[in-house]
């Protein structure tokens, strides 16, 4: 059994490593795809064992964690939960130092499956449930103070030359209500999946799919298909000047990020980083992308920890929610393979970030990062097609129309996760049906 799971969680790594690379690929979705089939073929009589798809599965969610990093910084295609790599990471690429961007964000992946494994989950299965009990009361105020701090720290980028007037005015807010204007729409789009689903009940675990394909994917696919920048000249080097220090830092200020998505219902990587970048202050360029490779391995990694601790089982993030359709952790043995998958998939994904950094450089000497894009995007809607259908493509429409508009008017793209935000803090506090059928949905 422990041979068929290491080969398993192997397999499972190694897929991840060619889908990380795609731009706007998310693993969710490929989650998806893997767990219809498993479906179709115990409908047919063939079951496939839990010791295979489970460190399989993990080893999809570890190696895309560690890898994805790859596009967000050298194709400029990130996830929501990358979304602060992206202006740093662009300046590493811009000035033709990627290769070195990338590879301190993977060294800070590195430190987050390092906390993971061998210091947060040793004492997880006795302090967590513990730490939900205290906190389940109280789950509905933090998510509107985070709600809160986003929309507020959506500044105002323009207005600040030429004479005052409403000019300057609505100027200095086109970005922040176009961020407004985000989160509202992107709501209402969460308001109608949640109360009248347009895809089919069979499908359902794969309903905000399309959205969140629309929202984030999809947008980021267009701009670089579109966009007239050059990538420079790129190099190499050996060396990270890395020291202590950094590691540190990066270490506290990502892991708080990161643990405070994982265990907190509806908040993602995106927003812990944001919430550890104002909470810890790091100004070092060098902390700020490893301390986001930090805290994006945490989220992915950490929330699909959780679903296997003893005594918690809790359910965060898309990985758990598919894998809880699948199978139901019982047991310390479950505990333990999940741990096993983690360190090896995260030890062979970081040794294979090198190579396929490089790899991903020539590729682009080689091929226009534009057609690379189109390429992803038409994975991407076939995809989203062959789960969903034409129902599907309809709602990733939709939510590209939201995505595309922080990413033309220079709002943040974090706003998009009111589809995820908004109705769930509703119904947590005991308004969302009245809310909904306020708009008709009931």
């Amino acid at each position: 059994m422990i041979l068929t799971a290491a080969l398993a969680v192997l397999a499972g790594t190694v897929l991840a490593c060619f889908l990380a690379i795609l731009p706007g690929l998310h693993i969710y979705n490929v989650m998806g795809l893997a767990a219809l089939l498993i479906y179709r073929l115990q409908d047919l009589g063939l079951a496939v064992a839990p010791q295979i798809y489970l460190p399989f599965m993990i080893g999809l969610v570890v190696g895309w964690s560690v890898l994805n990093t790859i596009p967000s910084v050298l194709l400029g295609a990130p996830d929501e939960s990358a979304i602060f790599t992206v202006l740093p990471g662009q300046k590493y690429l811009m000035t033709g130092r990627g290769y070195e961007g990338t590879m301190i964000i993977g060294a800070g992946s590195l430190i987050g499956l390092y906390m993971l494994v061998f210091i947060i989950a040793p004492f997880a299965p006795k302090y967590l449930p513990v730490v939900r009990n205290v906190l389940n009361p109280h789950m509905h105020w933090i998510l509107w103070v985070i709600i809160t701090f986003i929309l507020m720290t959506e500044w105002p980028k323009g207005g600040n030359w030429g004479p005052a007037g409403w000019r300057k005015f609505f100027n200095a807010w086109s970005t922040l209500g176009a961020g407004l204007l985000t989160f509202g729409l992107s709501g209402l789009l969460g308001f109608l999946l949640l109360y009248r689903a347009p895809i089919a009940i069979e499908d359902a675990f794969q309903n905000i799919m399309p959205a969140f394909v629309g929202l984030f994917a999809v947008p980021w696919c267009l701009l670089n298909a579109l966009s007239g920048a050059e990538v420079p000249r790129q190099h190499v080097r050996d060396t990270l000047n890395i020291n202590g220090d950094l590691l540190l830092r990066s270490g506290i200020a990502g892991g708080i990020g990161g643990g405070f998505a994982a265990f907190f219902p509806v908040v993602t990587g995106g927003v812990g980083g944001l919430l550890a970048g104002h909470a810890t202050a790091q100004r070092d360029e060098r902390v700020f992308l490893m301390s986001q490779g930090v805290s994006k391995v945490v989220y992915y990694t950490g929330a699909l920890m959780l679903f296997f601790v003893p005594g918690l089982f809790l359910t965060r993030g898309g990985a758990a929610w598919i894998l809880k359709g699948l199978y139901t952790p019982k047991t310390l043995g479950d505990y333990y393979l999940a741990l096993g998958s983690i360190a090896i998939a995260g030890g062979v994904s970081f040794l294979l970030m090198s190579p396929l950094t490089r790899a991903t450089l020539w590729l682009m000497k080689k091929v226009d990062y534009r057609l690379i894009s189109l390429f992803a995007l038409g994975i991407i809607i076939a995809l989203v097609y062959s789960i969903t259908g034409w129902v599907g493509l309809f709602v990733m429409t939709v939510g590209t129309g939201i995505g595309l508009i922080p990413v033309l008017f220079g709002s943040r793209r974090l706003n998009c996760l009111g589809v995820l935000l908004l109705p769930i803090a509703c119904n947590m506090s005991g308004i969302g049906e009245p809310i909904a059928a306020f708009l008709g949905l009931l």
